[in-house]
């Protein structure tokens, strides 16, 4: 649980590479709100890698993997940018949100579409629900209460890893002549964690809620 406005708790925002990057992007006069528009730019473009061609050639999965971690660079920048910067900004947190938002309904959905099969397409439109309902949970928790719940087990950070997992895997096989895995299977145990991660975030909330009534 994290103070209203606080950043996702992220081990990656202290390494050496991370603090570099930042300082060169400030160097290059690139503001927060540029990177987070910056994001749903690349979350576009995976979409677009995994929906384009029927079906999806071996360089498709790699450039829509490369994609969505380049998504997350973004996510990771924009608030190094804000906070490490001294570049916050009064609608710093709806750049912030609302690029994410769709950047997780265009990466899930398409990774549905991708599989090309009606199950996955629905369990891949469910899963971009999904992610936007954590959101939400997790948003009006802290309107509620002022702290954030970036609790799991599938919150964004884990969601983008499976996507970008699946796509590195149908990358593998395509190229050593296998045919593309069904992704059924992946979007239903991420469907599944959604759930729980919903269920958890909303419990914790209540309880929450119920230990600060006088």
């Amino acid at each position: 649980m994290h103070e209203a406005g606080a950043r996702r708790p992220l081990k990656s925002r202290g390494t050496a590479w991370a603090r570099a990057l930042s300082r060169d992007l400030l160097k290059a006069g690139l503001r927060p709100n540029q990177v987070s528009v910056l994001s749903l730019v690349f979350a576009a473009a995976a979409a677009g890698f995994l929906i384009g061609p029927e079906p999806p050639a071996w360089w498709h999965w790699l450039a829509a993997a490369t994609g969505i971690q380049l998504r997350l660079l973004c996510n990771l920048m924009d608030g190094m940018l804000a906070v490490e910067g001294g570049l916050k900004t009064p609608n710093g947190e709806l750049y912030n949100e609302f690029p994410d938002r769709l950047a997780d309904m265009l990466i899930l959905a398409a990774l549905g579409l991708a599989d090309g099969t009606m199950a996955s397409e629905r369990l891949g439109w469910l899963c971009a629900g999904g992610a936007v309902m954590t959101a939400a949970v997790r948003l009006h928790g802290a309107a509620l209460t002022g702290v954030h719940d970036f609790r799991g087990p599938m919150a964004k950070p884990h969601r983008m890893a499976l996507s970008t997992v699946a796509c590195l895997l149908q990358t593998v096989l395509l190229l050593t002549g296998a045919p593309a895995m069904p992704l059924t299977w992946l979007l239903g145990t991420m469907l599944a964690c959604i759930a729980l991660t919903l269920v958890r975030r909303l419990r914790g909330l209540s309880r929450t809620l119920h230990a600060r009534q006088p």
